[in-house]
């Protein structure tokens, strides 16, 4: 006798999803020898609307996949599965760029600095201004919240402050890295071991309206997380499965679009660095469009577990990554930031202490976060 699996979902777009941004990073492949720069205008143009048309796609797949997990499971595991999900794939590439031939000693700096800009800045201004616009103000849980900021202020302080003040030309030596690499990752851990433990409640919307909403159809609530797999075991299984397979395609497609970027701004005359930045809001954008669609339905608390659970995730774990290559392989590792973005850096970390000290955050709080990634963007092009 034969068992079939039922699995509760259609997969046909899911497929075609994979298929397509598979297949493009196949045909970029292949195409790498007419790739090489300097590459003929219209060649530019067609392979970076190609990748974006076929990054966009498979977002929407991410996306779909994400929401539906995290209706499924809840906050903060919904959140957290779309967040490690993309933050590992990210790490492992960077690793893998500095694993590699040539010298990428500020990969890791410029790439984190681009990341906390667009997520501190961008993508919260952009949720809270459209969130707050249709639902006025927006509650959230403050303890959380207040976790999160905690954590960016110490990581961020680590990564990108203190190399500039006790390091050598930026960089940790070896002593000094050691303990910060030792500090970070247990500060991550202990942190991510009490947010999926025994503080998850402070990680759920306290609307009591938003959270009927966002638990309708759930039996989070009634039996908590391990009933929730053992009920819904394979459409969580090969729901994950697909988000994983669908979001790798986007961020490698992303980075060999990197130097498609680099060839055409260096054209244009403008700065490489805007490059990284791009790239960084590529490779977040199914993130940052659950965000955006989480505070149109009023799930503020939803858009805090992603934004800054991302970067959270980015700095707890590609700091320690990049010291630990950097003192295998002997390479420098610069992450002292320019006193310019130093500068933007404390301004973003002291607005969203502001911002989210407040009981219910509005759209003018999303205009500030804007105007300071505007500002960004200014001294990036200067």
């Amino acid at each position: 006798m034969s068992v079939r699996i039922r699995i509760p979902f259609r997969t046909a777009s899911d497929v075609f999803r994979i298929v397509l941004g598979w297949g493009a990073f196949g045909v970029l492949l292949l195409a790498h020898p007419l790739l090489a720069a300097p590459v003929p205008v219209p060649v530019l143009i067609i392979a970076l609307v190609g990748i974006v048309a076929v990054i966009l796609v498979c977002a929407f797949g991410v996306v779909k996949q994400a929401e539906a997990l995290a209706h499924r499971l809840s906050d903060p595991y919904g959140s957290l599965v779309l967040t490690l999900s993309i933050v590992l794939i990210e790490v492992a590439l960077i690793s893998a760029v500095m694993l590699g031939p040539g010298e990428h000693t500020t990969i890791a700096r410029d790439s984190v600095m681009a990341v906390s800009m667009i997520i501190l800045n961008l993508v919260i201004g952009l949720a809270l201004l459209v969130g707050g616009t249709r639902h006025r103000g927006m509650a959230h849980n403050r303890t959380g919240t207040s976790m999160y900021l905690a954590m960016l202020i110490v990581l961020v302080s680590l990564a990108f402050g203190l190399p500039a003040l006790i390091g050598s030309d930026g960089a940790y030596s070896t002593a000094q890295a050691i303990p910060v690499v030792v500090i970070t990752a247990g500060l991550y851990g202990c942190f991510l071991f009490r947010q999926m433990g025994s503080q998850a409640s402070d990680f759920t919307e306290v609307d009591p309206r938003v959270r009927r909403a966002a638990a309708t159809g759930t039996n989070a609530d009634a039996g908590g997380i391990r009933q929730v797999l053992r009920d819904h075991r394979t459409e969580v299984v090969v729901r994950l499965a697909l988000l994983v397979i669908t979001v790798v395609p986007i961020v490698l497609l992303s980075h060999d679009m990197a130097a498609l970027l680099d060839d055409g701004l260096g054209r244009l005359g403008a700065p490489v660095a805007l490059s990284g930045v791009l790239i960084a809001a590529i490779v977040f954008l199914p993130e940052s469009i659950t965000a955006i669609r989480a505070a149109l339905r009023g799930e503020i608390q939803r858009v805090i577990n992603l934004s800054h659970g991302a970067l959270v995730s980015t700095v707890g774990l590609t700091i320690p990554a990049v010291l630990v290559i950097g003192m295998l392989t002997g390479q420098s590792v610069v992450l002292a930031e320019t006193p310019a973005d130093l500068l933007l850096l404390g301004a973003t970390l002291l607005l969203s202490v502001t911002t989210f000290a407040a009981k219910r955050v509005t759209a003018i709080h999303g205009s500030a976060h804007l105007a300071l990634f505007a500002v960004y963007v200014l001294v990036l092009l200067g």
